[in-house]
């Protein structure tokens, strides 16, 4: 049993150890932080100056990390760069033979169109009578024009011997040459035969048989239809293969491999000049 005294006295000293315990704990507490603080202002400064393990071995993975992806789009580079110049240079090359290919092509259209023309020429020369005086009187003036010395009179190119008055032609002795000979064929054909008609003239004989019928193809005994892969020949050049994609009247369109369309006129396969063939490859 105590008195108020004693535990008032006890209790003092209970609040005085506490006391002493808190400051202990505040004391240790302040000292702990400095520590900690320094340690990590150390750890800063190693960081900084590129000393601290913590640091150097995440910067060499990323080192080397880097190094693998800069190789890689060096690599990548230089396959789009060589893949680009493959692509140009096989657009170039079929740019070339497309222009080869329609260059070849207008060169025997031209050449059928003029043979056509001359035959057509062949042909009125022998079916229709152009009198020799026709022909002398354009010889004449001819000759009138070229002669330095004859006068100057204006005088009409040609005129038809009708009665007065007269139609003057101011065209070339060539062109009133070319009509005259249409307008003697038109009255030979719908009037009397006047003059005895010389043979026909034979036309040419065609080498291949070839004609078009409903969208489809006749070609030495074969049909060939859109859609068919065929192989082109011509003399003195490599075989193409193609893919018909329009059969008309007169004309065949077909598309090479490397994307250009051409054509070939039926004449030209009639005469040989093109022969074709199914593909079975």
């Amino acid at each position: 049993e105590m008195d108020d005294e004693d535990c008032e006295r006890r209790r003092m000293e209970c609040l005085d150890e506490m006391s002493n315990l808190e400051k202990q704990f505040t004391d240790l507490k302040d000292q702990l932080y400095k520590e900690r603080l320094s340690q990590v202002d150390a750890k800063l400064q190693e960081v900084i100056a590129g000393k601290a393990p913590e640091y150097l071995e995440p910067l060499a993975a990323l080192q080397e990390n880097m190094q693998i992806r800069t190789k890689v789009a060096g690599i990548y580079r230089e396959l789009c760069l060589e893949s680009v110049k493959n692509k140009y240079e096989c657009e170039i090359q079929a740019s070339r033979q497309h222009c080869e290919s329609e260059k070849l092509l207008l060169y025997d259209t031209v050449q059928s169109e003029l043979e056509e023309k001359i035959r057509r020429l062949e042909e009125d020369r022998h079916s229709i009578d152009i009198t020799s005086e026709l022909w002398n009187d354009e010889l004449q003036s001819r000759k009138k024009r070229k002669d330095p010395f004859s006068p100057d009179k204006k005088k009409p190119r040609f005129s038809l011997t009708f009665p007065r008055p007269y139609i003057v032609y101011m065209l070339q002795d060539l062109d009133i040459l070319e009509d005259w000979t249409t307008i003697r064929k038109a009255m030979a054909t719908l009037g009397p035969h006047r003059v005895k008609p010389e043979p026909p003239v034979k036309l040419e004989k065609h080498l291949h048989s070839a004609r078009s019928e409903e969208g489809r193809l006749y070609y030495d005994g074969e049909w060939y239809g859109r859609g068919q892969t065929i192989c082109i020949d011509k003399k003195d050049e490599c075989p193409t293969s193609a893919i018909i994609t329009t059969i008309n009247h007169d004309e065949v369109w077909f598309k090479r491999p490397d994307g250009s369309k051409s054509k070939l006129y039926i004449s030209q396969l009639q005469k040989g000049k093109y022969s074709i063939k199914h593909n079975h490859n």
